[in-house]
């Protein structure tokens, strides 16, 4: 009897000591940046049907001209949050037939997947003027990270001055919705099931707070979260921190509840926040390799919620 009350008391520690170890497994981050061999910005984070992380990024050309000679995207991917892939490109301004004729301006992208086909979704101009003809283009491919081709442009989106950096949000119902903005709008609406199209007209977002650029969306434990880059500056250079508000509908009205990303050493912020294998990563881009703002590198640190569900401030590694 004493023996086998000894052999259960082990085991009773045993899966007490595995219990233990799973909650308190977690991963360890590699280096940031985390891609050093070319410069990056403004990455969109998904997880796709294969079990990866992708990054969508844009690309800063150096020596750079102010932000404008930015032609080209580049998919990196992990499974483990230490080794990346580069995919490579997978487009660029000269493949978009009614972008303005002298390229370049190829700013935040993003990429959504429904029905067997991933959308990339990016800003572009479509005239010499650029700040007044930006056109949101999809390009749409059968795999993640190569082959895709352009089919045309969101159509009625209305005034097109400063408005950039596409996010597109699918809900747990299969419905997506598109988001964008810039100069102090944000707006968003219901997109058709071809997610070429918008649903409805476009609802400018109610309840931010200095809003920028940069819209972000996603969803925890039923609370929509809309993050975005602020007007933020500092010795009168733009120094742009990460905000976010808080909502019951992707819709909004939404609440304002802080920043969760300091200044990185750009002028310019751009971030998405993303789930993997149970753990919340917010991704990014500083100047930490180049000391330039306008030559960026893509960045990733975990993200902490609070019981409330607010986020902490971002503790930003290198």
């Amino acid at each position: 009897m004493k023996n086998v009350l000894i052999t259960m008391a082990i085991l009773s520690f045993t899966l007490m000591s595995c219990s233990s170890q799973k909650q308190t497994k977690t991963v360890t981050l590699g280096p940031n940046p985390f891609i050093t061999h070319m410069y990056t910005a403004d990455p969109s984070g998904h997880v796709w049907k294969d079990g990866r992380l992708y990054v969508y990024s844009s690309h800063d050309i150096d020596p750079p001209r102010g932000c404008d000679l930015m032609d080209r995207y580049h998919v990196f991917s992990t499974n483990d949050m230490v080794h990346w892939k580069d995919h490579g490109e997978i487009l660029n301004s000269s493949q978009v037939p009614w972008g303005r004729k002298d390229g370049g301006f190829m700013w935040a992208p993003d990429c959504a997947y429904k029905n067997g086909i991933y959308y990339f979704y990016f800003p572009h101009p479509s005239g010499d003027d650029w700040n007044k003809t930006w056109k949101v283009g999809v390009a749409t491919s059968k795999h993640p990270a190569k082959d895709f081709k352009v089919q045309g442009y969101i159509e009625g989106l209305g005034d097109a001055f400063a408005m950039i950096d596409p996010c597109v949000f699918v809900d747990d119902d299969g419905q997506a919705y598109f988001y964008y903005g810039g100069g102090g709008r944000c707006a968003a609406a219901k997109l058709k099931d071809n997610m070429v199209e918008i649903a409805e007209p476009l609802q400018f977002m109610e309840g931010l707070k200095d809003f920028h650029e940069a819209a972000w969306v996603h969803k925890r434990n039923g609370i929509y979260y809309l993050s975005y880059a602020d007007n933020h500056s500092e010795n009168r250079k733009g120094a742009n921190r990460l905000n976010y508000a808080t909502s019951d509908s992707p819709m909004g009205p939404w609440k304002y509840q802080g920043i969760y990303l300091e200044p990185t050493g750009c002028d310019t912020s751009h971030g998405s926040i993303v789930e993997y294998k149970g753990e919340w990563y917010a991704l990014y881009h500083n100047s930490s390799i180049s000391g330039q703002g306008n030559l960026r590198s893509v960045c990733v640190d975990k993200l902490y919620y609070n019981p409330d569900g607010t986020i902490q401030v971002v503790k930003q590694t290198k």
